[in-house]
């Protein structure tokens, strides 16, 4: 693979009670463990920034495969949840379900544009067949 960019940041701190920031100072944040976990919360965490960076990313891929499609993507949003637990041997693991609303497109056509997302996604080709990725694509409300 030809690496076209490379993203630094460094993680300092108490890890999940630490700070993040990047190597350019474009980005910086100071994160807490959410209360779920037994932590105080008030502040980000891993899960979300993961959650924002696949959200943006899909979003990215998702609107690549419609534009190649000729498909209106007009009002398009991907939201994505990450989740983390007890894997059962001792660690812990992730999940992730993308939630897309393409509100132009017919339901049909839209399942097809996500599945194809996934295939072109850099985060999807990462997780798949290391965490459970849920797919769905939201019911677009009436007019």
């Amino acid at each position: 693979m030809q690496v076209l960019y490379t993203a630094s940041a460094t993680a300092s701190g108490d890890g999940r009670d630490g700070r993040v920031q990047t190597s350019d100072d474009t980005f910086a944040l100071d994160l807490a463990v959410p209360k779920e976990m037994g932590g105080a919360g008030g502040g980000a965490n891993p899960e979300q920034l993961f959650a924002a960076g696949y959200a943006a990313c899909f979003h990215g891929a998702l609107r690549l495969v419609a534009r190649r499609a000729k498909a209106d993507v007009t009002g398009s949003v991907v939201e994505a949840e990450v989740g983390i637990g007890p894997n059962g041997s001792g660690g812990f693991g992730l999940t992730a379900k993308l939630v897309v609303d393409l509100p132009a497109v017919p339901r049909e056509t839209a399942e097809q544009l996500v599945e194809q997302a996934h295939q072109v996604c850099p985060y999807s080709n990462a997780t798949r067949g290391n965490i459970d990725v849920a797919l769905s694509v939201r019911e677009a409300l009436a007019a």
